[in-house]
């Protein structure tokens, strides 16, 4: 494997991670759409600060897009907060506008500028490695590797420092608020380093795999664990996964690596809610399967007991004739005594169900959850 690869690859990781760390409180606050609306909306701020500055390396160029960034959120929130439309209509009203009217600037201002429409959506993960970082005779390696990895110190450190906070207004804002944590201040700095985030990606990469990487991570990990700490770290894993799997698919297939990765972390988020343990599609049906027999031995353990020791008892429990009496089809019946018998709830006495000591204990506690 060649430097360049190799570069490519490390680039790809330290987006990766950058993006996934962040978009875990995207995700917790339920506002994964704010990324997107964020990572497009951000090529209005970068358009605008181009054509002060006349320069398509200058710092300023990141400023705008935070600054845009920003602007997204509040005039979001400012939307959404007069009632009239839910939150994620506003985010459907602001950033079409904003991202439309960068791309016509672009278009009818910009046309021999880098900035164009096809590197905003996808972006070129191949070219990184020629942009250098070069300090008097010495090659510090890719620019793009210097600049993502800078925001993802930045990201850490906010992580680190504000851990406990981020935590509990991720959670819960109202008490956040009433323990003195700024709650609001908190929201835009977060939403300050998700657009630095996602304008430091976006000349690498594009803005297709920023979304793709602050949300397919994130659910990710949320579907594995409840735990936040462990959110974080299983987030950047499968963000470095989907980053290094989705270039070998890129190398072998000779495809777009921005489309590929993006591809990979929809494939392992897919992958993901079929087979996770807890909250896995997969594990869901099984639970629902599980709780649908425990519900009919639970009616039926409460139906032989209702008529135990009755008159009627001979024809209510017998076994040929209980199916009818619980309005069940005869082969669903006879799988729920046999179920019934095998879990000791019920046993059989010339053919008529009687009910063991369990599950009496059974149709009791069912008749009080009842």
């Amino acid at each position: 494997m060649t430097i360049p690869q190799l570069e490519i690859m490390l680039i790809a990781s330290v987006v990766a991670v950058a993006c996934a760390l962040p978009g875990v409180f995207l995700i917790l606050r339920r506002m994964a759409m704010m990324s997107d609306a964020i990572s497009h909306a951000i090529l209005f701020g970068i358009v605008t600060a181009f054509f002060i500055v006349h320069d398509i390396s200058s710092p300023f160029l990141i400023l705008g897009a935070a600054l845009t960034g920003v602007l997204t959120v509040f005039m979001v929130e400012a939307i959404y907060k007069t009632r009239l439309v839910r939150e994620d209509a506003a985010i459907g009203l602001v950033f079409p506008v904003l991202f439309s009217i960068g791309v016509i600037m672009i278009s009818r201002y910009a046309g021999n500028v880098h900035i164009d429409t096809d590197a905003v959506l996808l972006g070129e993960l191949a070219f990184a490695p020629f942009d250098r970082f070069i300090i008097g005779d010495f090659d510090m390696g890719p620019r793009s590797l210097w600049v993502m990895s800078t925001i993802l110190v930045l990201n850490l450190m906010f992580i680190l420092l504000f851990f406990k906070e981020l935590k509990l207004s991720s959670f819960d804002t109202a008490l956040a608020a009433a323990l003195g944590f700024a709650p609001t201040v908190l929201h835009y700095s977060l939403m300050t380093l998700v657009s630095l985030t996602a304008v430091g990606a976006f000349d690498a990469v594009g803005s297709i795999l920023v979304v793709a990487l602050m949300i397919a991570p994130p659910t990710t990990a949320f579907l594995l664990t409840n735990r936040l700490s462990v959110m974080l770290w299983l987030s950047a894993l499968a963000g470095i996964f989907s980053a290094i799997s989705g270039y070998v698919f890129a190398h072998y297939f000779d495809v777009n690596i921005a489309g590929s990765m993006a591809t990979m972390s929809g494939v392992i988020f897919l992958l993901t809610f079929v087979f996770a343990p807890e909250r896995g599609w997969l594990a869901a049906r099984r639970r629902k399967y599980r709780q649908r027999w425990e519900f009919a031995q639970k009616l039926l353990a409460v139906h032989v007991m209702n008529h135990q020791g009755r008159p009627e008892a001979g024809d209510e429990c017998h076994i040929s004739t209980v199916h009818l009496h619980m309005n069940w089809e005869r082969d669903f019946a006879e799988r729920v005594v046999k179920s019934s018998r095998k879990n000791g709830l019920i046993e059989l006495e010339e053919e008529i169900l009687i009910l063991t000591g369990r599950g009496k204990e059974v149709a009791t506690e069912a008749m009080v959850d009842f």
